[in-house]
């Protein structure tokens, strides 16, 4: 298990900060966690504010290709892939490789990319419909602190299960009282976060021998 910014190369966007803080009404939060339209392609008060495919997420798929030394015919799974832009992108880097996805949410589901219908599955993460050891890699990028505690620790050990020793999770964290207090003004979905050794307590708990790392405002 070792701590990997499997993500270096993903541009960062501008967060109004403020504005957020002050959108953190008890029903934005409710609507931001149904998943649906207005979470993806609504204002950005209650989500993303427009999530659509822009290529961004090429190199971040060849990072994560080279990481995990994949190749055609090997089966990868992206737990919280949206719309699929990830699973799109990695079989666009390494043609042949086997890539899905799955998310909880039937809009992105329903709006996903051309290339990748019929690869992505409804679901929840803490309960992947997979056999064990079936893949040779799975993904889950700031996913799991949608959880509470208990069903993130059940989400780690379903990465574990489908790929032991060869998942990368990302999640929500922050290494100072002002980065938390940064996130806290940000947050909107998730239900559990953490200092990385609180992270790490969880991997712990969970059986996860992944890799990992952490999304931080600053």
């Amino acid at each position: 298990m070792a701590e990997v910014n499997l993500l270096a190369r993903l541009p960062r966007t501008k967060r109004n900060l403020e504005k957020r803080k002050e959108a953190q009404t008890p029903e934005n939060i409710a609507i931001s966690r149904q998943y649906g339209e207005q979470y993806f392609d609504g204002p950005r008060e209650v989500g993303y504010g427009g999530y659509r495919y822009d290529g961004r997420w090429i190199p971040i798929a060849e990072d994560i290709i080279r990481h995990f030394n994949l190749k055609p015919g090997d089966r990868v799974l992206d737990v919280g892939c949206a719309k699929g832009f990830l699973v799109k992108d990695l079989m666009k880097v390494c043609p042949g490789l086997e890539a899905f996805g799955l998310d909880i949410s039937e809009y992105a589901l329903m709006h996903c990319e051309p290339e990748v219908v019929g690869r992505l599955h409804l679901g929840s993460a803490d309960r992947l419909p997979f056999p064990d050891g079936s893949f040779s890699a799975v993904i889950s990028l700031n996913t799991l602190h949608n959880f509470e505690r208990a069903d993130a620790i059940r989400a780690a050990r379903e990465v574990e299960r489908l790929a032991p020793g060869r998942g990368f999770i990302q999640v929500d964290s922050y290494r100072t009282p002002e980065q938390r207090e940064l996130f806290l003004s940000w947050v909107l979905t998730a239900k559990f976060h953490d200092y990385p050794d609180g992270w790490l307590r969880l991997f712990a708990e969970a059986g996860y021998t992944g890799d990992y790392y952490w999304t931080i405002l600053e």
